[in-house]
């Protein structure tokens, strides 16, 4: 509890709290937590282990087989809609499928996976989306240049830009209303059952995005969520805010993984190579994709997985009872030093290939039947935004030396204090 689950909630589960991620990177909560994991797996070898909670029967996973098995049996018997995500999302989207059950679960998720075309590397929409993503990066670089320098908030001004846009049309550029309601409600959703819901606050925000939704202009992910046949128990509207709250993460992800390429020579001369052929083809960027993937292992943005038992469940070493937690620590299993080959490493091949075989629970997106709808559709965004930025002006990371490039990369990486200096033109990638 004291060094797995607290600081992890301190950083913020909904929406990441600046100064704690901060604090987190210089005192090294998340390697202390890993380190801890490998001591509770080494001392307890039968996984998942039921911690001695007074109030909560609460288990935790330890073996990358249990993970893909509980992933694969989701959500019966192991429910996506534990008792601290429905106190958590019900803040802003209370009849969203990952807190939804039974039938209206099936319906709400269906509706997910046709908007996000679930199924499909590429999204159907993508020559729409593609221009979009083209335009708010070039916006970025032309800041960047006139600024000499490249930071966070310039970014994920660009980056909201770009979502807004996608989600509901060109007009929603600068809807910057919106998307402020929307952090009020996930500042206080971080507080799960301890702060009391801000529904007329909640009201306001489903009502604008009601109004957007009806609004929506052709292309859009929007309108194609208007246009569906919808049941009654479907809850459009609040399947949205979800896209909006996951795309957050994504641009930390962006951001990180623009770090990561700049601080790797080799890295940097493939996606250089890669941006450069497929110019005019960024819909599928297999290594800028692998990439992401990458940053995301080393740096999840969803760190804890949660699961609730529905019933009774039987493992080797006992019985999980009913409505007994699940907690899946992403971060210890991303960078398990018993089945993942160089974990502290930045290796994006290791996405193009299977040739290690190993059993590894690598779930930046988790996996399985609640597995993000939004996986392609979110690499898409993010390697062809990046696409446009490596081919930009050369981009230097300012202190670099914090990534330890060549030894163990930190287990977190505060976004929020990047910054790049934007070198004279000229200059070689």
């Amino acid at each position: 509890m004291a060094n797995v689950f607290v600081p992890t909630v301190a950083k913020g589960p909904i929406i990441r709290r600046p100064s704690m991620v901060a604090l987190a990177e210089k005192l090294r909560f998340d390697e202390r937590a890993a380190a801890t994991l490998r001591r509770l797996a080494a001392k307890y070898p039968a996984s998942p282990v039921l911690l001695r909670l007074p109030l909560r029967r609460q288990a935790i996973v330890l073996e990358p087989q249990d993970v893909h098995r509980i992933l694969a049996e989701t959500p019966d018997p192991f429910a996506t809609a534990s008792s601290e995500k429905k106190a958590a999302l019900a803040h802003f989207q209370p009849r969203n499928s990952l807190i939804s059950t039974g039938r209206e679960r099936s319906v709400r998720r269906a509706l997910q996976e046709q908007v996000l075309d679930s199924a499909s590397p590429v999204h159907h929409l993508a020559e729409s989306f593609l221009p979009v993503v083209a335009e708010e990066a070039g916006g970025l670089l032309q800041t960047a240049r006139s600024a000499g320098e490249l930071e966070w908030e310039d970014f994920i001004r660009s980056w909201y830009r770009m979502v807004r846009r996608i989600v509901f049309g060109d007009a929603a550029a600068d809807d910057h209303e919106l998307t402020d309601m929307l952090q009020q409600l996930r500042s206080d959703a971080n507080w799960a059952f301890l702060k009391p819901r801000k529904r007329r606050l909640r009201s306001q925000f489903l009502a604008a995005v009601d109004d957007r939704l009806r609004a929506a202009p052709p292309s859009c992910l929007a309108s194609m969520m208007a246009g569906m046949n919808t049941q009654d128990d479907a809850a459009p509207v609040e399947q949205i805010p979800q896209w909006l709250f996951a795309f957050d993460p994504a641009g930390m992800a962006t951001f990180r993984t623009l770090a990561a390429i700049t601080a790797h020579p080799e890295v940097l001369s493939w996606t250089v190579q890669e941006a450069t052929e497929k110019r005019y083809q960024r819909e599928y960027l297999p290594w800028l994709r692998a990439c992401v993937l990458e940053s995301l292992r080393l740096w999840p943005t969803t760190p804890m997985v949660l699961r609730q038992a529905t019933r009774d469940v039987a493992w080797d070493a006992g019985t999980m009872p009913a409505k007994c937690g699940v907690f899946i620590y992403a971060p210890f299993f991303h960078r398990d030093e018993r089945a993942v080959p160089n974990p502290h490493t930045y290796t994006p091949e290791r996405w193009l290939n299977d040739e290690d075989g190993g059993d590894w629970a690598l779930i930046p997106f988790s996996e399985g039947p609640a597995a993000c709808p939004g996986r392609h559709l979110v690499l898409m965004l993010t390697s062809a935004f990046l696409s446009h930025l490596i081919e930009g002006p050369r981009l230097q990371l300012e202190s670099a030396g914090r990534l330890n490039v060549g030894g163990n990369l930190p287990g977190t990486l505060n976004n929020y204090s990047l910054r790049f200096t934007v070198l004279p033109e000229g200059s070689q990638n």
